[in-house]
């Protein structure tokens, strides 16, 4: 059974909804001891000082700022309590947008609302109300020292919160270089391949179909590995002759999908070269 991860409240106006906040991702993630390579002894790391590389207990340890090199501000515990929020145990909204306008690029971590003691009826109010007129609730809120931007929307009969990046965490295109000339107009019949192209591939969106197959190649590995089983290397998968015509490549992943639509979205082009995703 999931525990909450927060509990709080949603200031809604005049109105408090107190809510609980449950984690809405489970992520896979696979983690490697460090082994001595002779015997399998596990390796622990220790903290150490790094002048005269002694140890140094947790009760010793303090956070530092680094200002310069090997000049730091130290910062206790309290002191960063004394300029936390006073609400920080309130999802306070600011405003309400279109979800349209929200680019994913802001969006992190997700997160389910559901409604603590007391709180069903205005819990059940706030969703419908944001189901019928379709809005986003933008607000603000501390989760473990640290304030976030979210995002808050009906998923199906809850809330779902996802935290969110501020506008001056994202990098701008801006200072990216070698971006493609915006004056560079493709060619009228590429074009139209192009387009052919993705709307052969074109679907209604299953996440259910997609699955992590590095992860699952590695778990089955180490399972066939704890059996004793011997594992075959791979062969290496040869990399199709170059294209350097575009037209070319395009016609030949269309009639690729013709050929064969049941694998439509498994050949795509890159970097100049034909190749199956299966591989």
């Amino acid at each position: 059974m999931p525990r909450p991860v927060w509990s709080g409240a949603i200031s809604f106006g005049l109105v408090n909804i107190p809510v609980k906040l449950y984690n809405a991702v489970k992520k896979k993630t696979i983690h490697f001891n460090q082994l001595r390579k002779s015997d399998g002894c596990r390796i622990n790391l220790k903290k150490v000082c790094s002048t005269d590389g002694a140890e140094v207990p947790n009760e010793n340890i303090v956070k530092g700022y680094e200002i310069s090199p090997d000049r730091y501000v130290v910062v206790s515990s309290e002191e960063l309590e004394t300029i936390q929020p006073k609400n920080a145990k309130t999802i306070a909204i600011e405003d309400f947008v279109s979800l349209s306008e929200i680019d994913p690029m802001y969006f992190d971590n997700s997160y389910y609302m559901t409604p603590d003691k007391g709180s069903a009826k205005a819990y059940a109010l706030l969703l419908k109300a944001m189901q019928k007129t379709g809005k986003v609730a933008i607000a603000k809120v501390v989760i473990r020292n640290k304030q976030y931007l979210t995002a808050i929307r009906p998923s199906g009969q809850a809330l779902s919160l996802s935290t969110m990046h501020f506008a001056d965490e994202l990098i701008s295109l801006a200072q990216l270089e070698e971006l493609p000339d915006t004056g560079v107009e493709p060619d009228k019949r590429e074009l139209a391949m192009a387009e052919q192209l993705i709307e052969s591939l074109s679907a209604a969106f299953k996440p259910e179909k997609y699955h992590d197959e590095y992860y699952e190649q590695v778990i089955k590995m180490i399972e066939q590995k704890a059996e004793g089983q011997t594992i075959a290397v791979q062969p290496e998968v040869k990399e199709g002759a170059k294209v350097i015509d575009l037209m070319a490549a395009l016609e030949a992943s269309i009639s690729a999908i013709k050929k064969n639509p049941d694998k439509a979205g498994k050949t795509v082009v890159s970097s100049g070269r034909k190749k199956s995703r299966a591989q």
